[in-house]
């Protein structure tokens, strides 16, 4: 099986996506700890992932890979994936304890492994459990704890562990510490589905496939808070297949103080920014008018700086693509986060619902601390009003229509709260 992507509107043909699960209980324990935007529901987030699989598969005919089950469905048909899926996730495992009694914990786990499933094997690396054994104190109990090690609670958001390019498939090195295991899961998937890795994002790169927008002969590439330039430089080392590169700087929100940022508001440029069909993009153009893009061009000894640098907004447009304007809070509420399916047809977060939870979480920060978010918070409940008065929420907007973009609007109510959209959640494997 191969990968490839060579424009984000050509029609999508396969994605890999991961249904969440225990590892989002633990996350939403602590959710802003984990990176999430706010605490939701886990039992109807797995209700919305299974429309979005749905909707995907049934709506649009895209061929969709589920990351744990193909991983358990090789390792229950392959006895060698299997013993290196038992091996590693032994391997995951902490146990403490004195010498003897950890040595016996080891044993009985490797004597104990043909009696367990698979699933249990993967459960072990999507938590990476501490097991303090301790039978002087609790006879032959032992303790287990979780938190530790770090469950990898944002596994869902598929995205970013890689980018697709026409080059072939590039692995990410993830910026948080959070998130940095979750490559080495999705590394074993491309592993069994036997596709070439074109390149791996190493130390002291960071790169995020959220980061990544192809557009046919050129591509954008954010950078900032979870890409840096070393990551892209290792990047553009792979993907030689664009005439042009702009690498786009993350704006600053001008509602927030320039003091005291909060990158998670555009985390990626694919929260700000996206793309609707071969002549149509969205996004935010507060936004797009402060990013800043570095153009440079493909040589013979790679890609070159032209010393040329622009809005996002002005770039677009002189590539001759129609920019439809999101407001303060439909930004913050992931409308730029859509998932394009074939040219000039997306999937997109339903709004109205999603933007009373925004507002109630932003108004909590306010609350906390309102020289930073103050301002933001009395744009966005502006907003807010606006809409409501006009009765068009997002994307229900006569823009969509006036342009030709058939949209598709998903419940994700719950899924978003981890800080992400359709977009986010889909790795892309093949376009065209």
């Amino acid at each position: 099986m191969e990968a490839r992507v060579r424009a984000e509107w050509d029609r999508l043909r396969s994605v890999v996506i991961h249904r969440p699960g225990i590892e989002m209980f633990f996350g939403l324990l602590d959710p802003y700890a984990v990176l999430y935007e706010r605490a939701f529901s886990r039992r109807d987030a797995r209700r919305e992932h299974e429309h979005l699989e749905d909707i995907l598969r049934e709506e649009f005919g895209v061929q969709v890979l589920r990351l744990k089950e193909t991983i358990l469905d090789a390792a229950d048909h392959d006895p060698v994936v299997r013993q290196r899926l038992v091996d590693w996730a032994q391997e995951t495992v902490t146990i403490r304890g004195s010498q003897r009694e950890v040595a016996e914990a080891r044993r009985n786990m490797e004597q104990n492994a043909d009696a367990l499933d698979s699933q249990h094997f993967f459960t072990l690396l999507l938590v990476s459990p501490i097991i303090e054994v301790d039978r002087g104190r609790t006879g032959s109990g032992v303790d287990i704890r979780i938190m530790g090690q770090g469950p990898l609670t944002n596994l869902y958001f598929m995205r970013d562990q890689q980018a697709v390019a026409g080059c072939g498939l590039v692995i990410s090195r993830l910026a948080k510490p959070q998130r940095s295991r979750e490559t080495e899961i999705t590394r074993f998937l491309w592993e069994i589905l036997g596709i070439p890795v074109a390149g791996v994002v190493q130390e002291p790169g960071t790169f995020e496939g959220g980061d990544f927008m192809p557009m046919g002969d050129f591509a954008l590439i954010g950078t900032g808070d979870r890409t840096n330039m070393d990551g892209i430089r290792q990047f553009l080392d792979c993907a030689t297949g664009f005439d042009e590169i702009g690498v786009v700087h993350q704006p600053g929100h001008p509602l927030i103080p320039s003091s005291r940022p909060d990158p998670m508001i555009d985390m990626h440029l694919d929260t700000y920014f996206n793309v609707a069909g071969s002549g149509m993009v969205i996004g935010s153009e507060v936004l797009l008018r402060r990013a800043q893009v570095e153009i440079c061009h493909r040589t013979g000894e790679g890609y070159v700086p032209s010393n040329e640098t622009v809005t996002l907004y002005d770039y677009i447009r002189s590539k001759g693509f129609a920019v439809i304007d999101l407001s303060i809070l439909e930004q913050l509420s992931y409308a730029a986060n859509v998932l394009c399916v074939r040219d000039g047809v997306i999937l997109a977060v339903e709004g109205e619902e999603v933007m009373r939870t925004v507002l109630a979480n932003l108004e909590r920060k306010a609350a906390i601390d309102v020289a930073r978010y103050g301002r933001l918070l009395q744009h966005a409940q502006q907003d807010y009003r606006r809409i409501r008065n006009t009765g068009r929420f997002f994307p229900h907007t006569i823009e969509f229509s006036q342009h030709g973009i058939e949209v598709c609007p998903l419940h994700l109510e719950n899924l978003t709260g981890g800080y992400g959209g359709p977009h986010c959640m889909t790795c892309a494997l093949e376009r065209g």
